[in-house]
C-alpha cells in the first residue's frame, strides 16, 4: 500500500540541493555531479535566508565546513575515490550545542558556559570528523538539554518551520527544525526522555536514539547518566542507518560504553517486513485525554501499512506511561542536580528561570526514593526485554501531539502529561521516530519503532520498509518559511 502525499503538502519547485538526502549526496559526489564545496556553499546560503526566524544555530562554522568540504572534494577527484572515501565525506551536518568541539563555542544554551570553548572534541564530533562529515555550526537546545524553550538566555529558542510561531520540540530542537528546513541533511543530538525523537517527531523527520552505550558520550554535557544517549537525526531512516555506522563504537573514556559491535545497519535495510512480529502499544496514547485525536487515526493507518506488506501486528499492552515517566523523572532529576550542584551553590543566577526551578527540586529527592526507582527501572526494563522476545519490534505514536505554540511569557510545567518518549530510555534498547502522517492544521506526526538491545538493524528495516511505501517524508514545509 502506498500512501498518497497530496501535491499542496509538498513545497514548490526547489534547488535540488535544498533537501537532498545523505545518501543522495553522496552518489551526487561519486557520478561528480555535484562538489562538497558547491554543497556547503549552498547550505549556507540557506541558512543566510532563513536562520533569523528559526534561530537554528548557536554558533556557525563556515570556515570549518568549507575547510572539510575542500578535503572531501580532493578526495572524491581522485580516480580511486569510492576505495578510500570515508563513510561520510563531504556530508554537511551540525552538532546539539552540548556535544564539545575543540577550539569551537559550547554553550549548552547557558550563562553558564556564554565563552566556553573546548579544547578537545567529544568523541561523537572526532567520529563525525574521521567520516568526512563537514561541521556547519552547533545547533539550538535547551540549557543543558533540559528545562524547556526560554527567552530569557543569550541565545533565543529554535522556531518550527512547519508552522510560524510553533516550535520544533524537545532539547535537540535546532537539529529538527534545521533539518526540516533544509538548512542541513544531518545532524546529532541527544536523548535522555526522548530529546532527538520528539523534535523529530514534531518537526517531520527521523530521530534515533540508540542502545545506550552504543555511542560513545566523553564531551557531552551530562544531563541523567542513567540515560544520556547520543543519536543521529537526518531526513530518512536510510540516512540515519548510515550515520550510526559512523559514530558507533566501544570508548574506553565512557564508562557507560558498551564494547558491542554494531552490526551492519544496511545489510538488511530491503529485506521488508514480511513475517516481522510487531507489537503494538496502542493503549499507551489511543483513548488519552491528552492525545491530539489526529494522532491514533495516524498510527492505526501506519500499521495498516505494514501488516499489508506482510507484517504480523499484534496489540500488547505493558505499564502505564505513568509508571514509567515517574520512574525517569525521579532519576534524572536527581542525577541532573548532582551533574550541576557547584554551580547552582556558586551562581545560581546565572541559569534561566525554567532550567532553575526544574532542576533545583532534584536537590530535595531522598536517597531512598533514588535507589527505589533505580529498583524501578530494573524492573520495567526486564518488561520490555520480555516483549522483545516475543516481537522483532515494538510500534507506538512517536509523540501524542503535533507541534506546541510558542509562549514566551509561560513557564514550563515541572509535571507534565507523560512522553510516550521515556520507556525506551527507561528500558536502554534503540528507538526511532518517523513521520507518519500530518494534523488538520498541517503539522507533522510520528511512529515510533523500538527494538531489543543491539538490534538497530531490524529497527531500521522495518522503518525503512514503512518509508518505502509512504511518502509522509517527502513533504516539506512551503518555501515561504517565515520569510
Amino acid at each position: 500500500m502506498t500512501s498518497e502525499v497530496p501535491a499542496a503538502a509538498v513545497a514548490p519547485a526547489t534547488h535540488p540541493l535544498d533537501y537532498a538526502t545523505v545518501t543522495g549526496l553522496l552518489a551526487m559526489y561519486r557520478r561528480r555531479e555535484v562538489s562538497p564545496v558547491e554543497v556547503v556553499q549552498h547550505q549556507f546560503e540557506r541558512v543566510a535566508r532563513h536562520e533569523s526566524s528559526l534561530h537554528c544555530f548557536v554558533t556557525q562554522t563556515p570556515e570549518v565546513a568549507l575547510g572539510r568540504a575542500r578535503a572531501a572534494e580532493a578526495i572524491w577527484m581522485r580516480d580511486n575515490a569510492q576505495a578510500i572515501a570515508p563513510l561520510l565525506c563531504g556530508i554537511p551536518y551540525g552538532l546539539k550545542d552540548v556535544i564539545s568541539t575543540a577550539g569551537i563555542l559550547t554553550t549548552g544554551q547557558s550563562k553558564i558556559l556564554q565563552y566556553n570553548v573546548p579544547s578537545k572534541d567529544a568523541a561523537v564530533e572526532a567520529r563525525m570528523k574521521d567520516s568526512g562529515g563537514a561541521l556547519m555550526g552547533k545547533l539550538t537546545t535547551y540549557e543543558f538539554a533540559h528545562g524547556g524553550p526560554s527567552w530569557d538566555l543569550p541565545w533565543p529558542p529554535a522556531m518550527n518551520p512547519w508552522k510560524p510561531g510553533y516550535l520544533p520540540g524537545s532539547t535537540s530542537s535546532g537539529a529538527g527544525a534545521a533539518i526540516a528546513a533544509g538548512l542541513l541533511p544531518a545532524a546529532i543530538g541527544t536523548d535522555t526522555g526522548g530529546s532527538i525523537r520528539m523534535p523529530a517527531a514534531v518537526c517531520g523527520i527521523v530521530g534515533v536514539k540508540p542502545t545506550y552505550g552504543l555511542v560513545s558520550r566523553q564531551g557531552v554535557l551530562p544531563n541523567t547518566f542513567t540515560f544520556d544517549t547520543c543519536g543521529p537525526m537526518a531526513r530518512t531512516v536510510e540516512d540515519a542507518a548510515l550515520m550510526l555506522g559512523a559514530i558507533a563504537g566501544y570508548d574506553d573514556a565512557d564508562v557507560a560504553s558498551a564494547d558491542h559491535p554494531l552490526r551492519d545497519c544496511m545489510a538488511d535495510l530491503n529485506l521488508g517486513v514480511r513475517g516481522v512480529r510487531i507489537g503494538w502499544v496502542r493503549h499507551w496514547y489511543d483513548g488519552d485525554a491528552n492525545c491530539h485525536p489526529d494522532v491514533a487515526p495516524a498510527v492505526e493507518q501506519a500499521m495498516k501499512v505494514l501488516a499489508d506488506a506482510g507484517a504480523v501486528v499484534e496489540e500488547i499492552r505493558l505499564s502505564d506511561l505513568l509508571v514509567y515517566q515517574d520512574c525517569k523523572t525521579t532519576i534524572s532529576i536527581t542525577e541532573m542536580f548532582s551533574a550541576y550542584e557547584h554551580e547552582f551553590r556558586t551562581r545560581p543566577q546565572d541559569f534561566g528561570l525554567m532550567f532553575r526551578n526544574k532542576v533545583l527540586s532534584g536537590s530535595l529527592i531522598r536517597a531512598e526514593d533514588y535507589f527505589q526507582a533505580l529498583r524501578q527501572r530494573l524492573w520495567l526494563a526486564r518488561e520490555l526485554s520480555r516483549a522483545f522476545r516475543e516481537y522483532d519490534v515494538i510500534a507506538t505514536a512517536g509523540w501524542m501531539t503535533p507541534a506546541d505554540k510558542a509562549h514566551p511569557d509561560k513557564l514550563e510545567k515541572f509535571l507534565r502529561p507523560p512522553n510516550i518518549t521515556t520507556p525506551f530510555n527507561i528500558g536502554g534498547g534503540p528507538a526511532m521516530n518517523i513521520p507518519c502522517g500530518f494534523s488538520a492544521e498541517g503539522l507533522p506526526l510520528s511512529l515510533q519503532i523500538a527494538a531489543d538491545h543491539f538490534d538497530e538493524p531490524m529497527m531500521f528495516r522495518v522503518g525503512h520498509a514503512y518509508q518505502q511505501l509512504t511518502g509522509w517524508h517527502l513533504r516539506r514545509p512551503t518555501e515561504g518559511m517565515h520569510q
